[in-house]
């Protein structure tokens, strides 16, 4: 998704920084090997909530041919981009997704919570949208560690810009707040360390709840 950098108006685009290669690529892919790896093999129609430029969307459509993604996002920028690599997209706000209710097996949630300025109401949604005992991938970054990291790589605008988020979610506040909208974890991992506090992201799977 572009960003725009405050003190130049430079936007940054997720596919040019993946496209430069380097630890930047390596770790996303990383990062998508470990969503992937969360799909079980009954999960044949998966949505993408707020997937930005379709990276991980059409990684996971080279990956899996025999399941279906749909990438969601309200940018008309980020549906364009994904419209031209040729991926399934529709324009849709998290908070009134265009679906019926139990339609999806599963949803990608990745990078995308930390944004929102009512996760309770985007929370119900999904809830909605998921079939029984569906499940949902999340991931959300540790906003400190990752200042930190590009500092040290020297991705200095990257460092400095203002991404947006709302919040600043921990491993725990998420497991509490999952639960209070009606889903039970499945797995909770820190990545790529252990430690929360030294991670860059915090990745979740649950269950929707019967």
């Amino acid at each position: 998704m572009p960003v725009d950098i405050h003190l130049t108006h430079i936007p940054i685009y997720q596919r040019d920084q993946y496209n430069k290669g380097g630890i930047a690529r390596i770790y996303w892919n990383y990062r998508d090997k470990l969503t992937f790896s969360c799909l079980g093999s009954k999960d044949s129609l998966v949505a993408d909530l707020g997937c930005g430029e379709g990276i991980t969307l059409e990684n996971a459509g080279r990956l899996f041919p025999e399941k279906c993604f749909i990438g969601i996002d309200g940018l008309k920028e980020n549906l364009l981009i994904c419209r031209n690599h040729h991926l399934k997209v529709t324009a849709g706000d998290v908070y009134q997704l265009p679906f019926k209710n139990d339609a999806f097996d599963c949803i990608f949630l990745l990078e995308v919570i930390e944004h929102l300025t009512e996760p309770e109401k985007a929370m119900t949604e999904m809830h909605r949208i998921l079939r029984p005992q569906g499940r949902m991938v999340m991931i959300f970054p540790n906003d400190a560690v990752f200042k930190i990291a590009r500092l040290l790589t020297l991705k200095l605008k990257e460092a400095f810009y203002d991404p947006g988020h709302v919040r600043q979610w921990t491993p725990w506040d998420m497991k509490v707040f999952l639960n209070q909208y009606g889903f039970r974890i499945l797995k909770q991992k820190n990545i790529p360390f252990f430690i929360w506090h030294l991670s860059l992201h915090h990745l979740i799977v649950c269950k929707k709840k019967d």
